[in-house]
C-alpha cells in the first residue's frame, strides 16, 4: 500500500510540475521511461539479482519510472484536449517516428507491473492496448516513410526511424512476460517485421549520409546509436521468445557487437569534434532529449549480453554497468538543470515544437 501511495504522490507531483511549468513533452521524451525501465529491470536486476529488484530500492526505482510514464501520458492527453496533438506530435514526418517511444515505454512499464507488482490481468490488458497503439504507430510510420522520399524531410532522416523496430520487438518481450503462452507464429511474425523495419529505416538513414555533404560533429544525431540498440532488443526478443537459440543467437550477438563498436567509434570521433567546435559544456554537457536513447541502447546491449555466453561477456558486464550508471546520473543532472532553467535544446528533427 505504501508503494502505491508513493506512486500517486510522484505521479501527481510530476503532473503539477508539467502544468505549472507549461511544458510540452517532446514526442520522443518517453525514451526517458525506456532508459529508466531497462536500467532497472535489465541492468540492475541481472547484475545484482532478483532480491535487489524486488527489494525496497528496486521498487522505488520502478515506481519512479511508472510515475514518469503516467505523467507523460497525461501530458500527451492534454495536447489532445487543447487541439495541439497534430502540431506537436504528428505534423513533422521525422518527429512522428518518436511515437515509437510511447509503445516501447508502455511495454517496459507493463513488464514492470507484471514482474515487480505481480499484475496479471491488468498487465495483459495493457499489453493488448499497447498492441493497438503499435498498429496505429506502424501505420503512420509507413506514411512517414513515404513522405521521406520527398525533400526536405529525407535529408533529416536519423536513428529515430529505428524506433519502428524497437517498438515492435518490445511487444515480443512484453507478450512473453505477461502471457503464459505466446503462439510461435506471432513471435516469429513480430520479430521478422521488426527486422524488416530495421532494414527499411537503415536504408533511409544511410541514404541521407551517403548522398550529401555533412559534418560529423554537427549532423550526426544522438539517435543513431539505435543502430545497435534496435538489434540488441531484436536479439533479446529472439532469445526470450525461443525463436532462436545457441549458435544462431551467438552469431547475431557478434553482429550486434560489431555494429556497436562501429557506431560508438564514430561517436568518440564526433565527441572530439563537438568539443573542438562548441567547447566542453555546449558540446557535451547540454541537455538534449535524444540523449536518453544512448542510455537505453547501452543498457539493452548489456541486457542482451547477459544472456549470451561469450569470451567478452564478463568484461562487458563488469565494466558496462558502471558506464551505464554514470551516463544515467549525468543525464538526470542535465535534465534536472534544464527543467530548472526551463531551457531544453531541441534536436534538428524536432524543431517545430517547444518541449522538454
Amino acid at each position: 500500500m505504501l508503494y502505491f501511495l508513493l506512486l500517486g504522490f510522484l505521479f501527481i507531483g510530476a503532473v503539477l510540475f508539467i502544468i505549472l511549468k507549461k511544458i510540452n513533452i517532446n514526442t520522443a521524451a518517453m525514451a526517458a521511461v525506456m532508459a529508466f525501465g531497462i536500467v532497472t529491470q535489465g541492468v540492475l536486476l541481472n547484475f545484482f539479482g532478483m532480491p535487489f529488484f524486488l527489494g525496497s530500492f528496486g521498487k522505488i526505482l520502478s515506481i519512479a519510472d511508472l510515475a514518469l510514464w503516467l505523467a507523460f501520458l497525461v501530458s500527451i492527453g492534454m495536447t489532445i484536449l487543447k487541439g495541439e496533438f497534430r502540431r506537436l506530435h504528428y505534423a513533422n514526418p521525422i518527429n512522428r517516428f518518436g511515437i515509437g517511444t510511447w509503445v516501447a515505454g508502455t511495454s517496459i512499464c507493463g513488464t514492470l507491473f507484471s514482474r515487480q507488482f505481480g499484475a496479471g490481468a491488468e498487465a495483459q490488458a495493457l499489453a493488448i492496448l499497447n498492441a493497438g497503439l503499435w498498429v496505429i504507430y506502424i501505420w503512420i510510420s509507413f506514411k512517414g516513410f513515404k513522405e521521406l522520399g520527398a525533400a526536405p524531410f529525407g535529408r533529416q532522416a536519423h536513428g529515430v526511424l529505428l524506433l519502428t523496430t524497437v517498438s515492435t520487438q518490445s511487444l515480443v518481450l512484453l507478450f512473453n512476460t505477461v502471457f503464459k503462452e505466446v503462439p510461435v507464429l506471432l513471435n516469429a511474425v513480430l520479430i521478422i517485421t521488426g527486422l524488416l523495419l530495421y532494414f527499411i529505416s537503415a536504408w533511409f538513414i544511410l541514404k541521407r549520409y551517403a548522398s550529401r555533404d555533412w559534418n560529423l560533429a554537427k549532423d550526426w544525431n544522438n539517435t543513431n546509436c539505435i543502430f545497435h540498440g534496435a538489434l540488441s532488443i531484436s536479439g533479446l526478443a529472439m532469445f526470450k521468445s525461443g525463436i532462436a537459440a545457441g549458435p544462431i543467437v551467438l552469431w547475431f550477438w557478434l553482429a550486434v557487437f560489431l555494429i556497436f563498436m562501429i557506431v560508438e567509434s564514430i561517436e568518440i570521433i564526433r565527441l572530439a569534434g563537438r568539443i573542438r567546435i562548441y567547447g566542453l559544456k555546449e558540446g557535451i554537457f547540454t541537455y538534449d532529449v535524444t540523449q536518453w536513447s544512448r542510455i537505453f541502447t547501452f543498457a539493452m546491449f548489456f541486457t542482451f549480453t547477459f544472456f549470451i555466453e561469450s569470451p567478452l561477456q564478463a568484461v562487458i558486464l563488469n565494466t558496462g554497468i558502471w558506464i551505464i550508471l554514470l551516463l544515467l546520473v549525468v543525464e538526470i543532472y542535465l535534465s534536472a538543470d534544464a527543467l530548472r532553467r526551463r531551457h531544453v535544446r531541441i534536436p534538428a528533427g524536432f524543431r517545430k515544437e517547444s518541449s522538454a
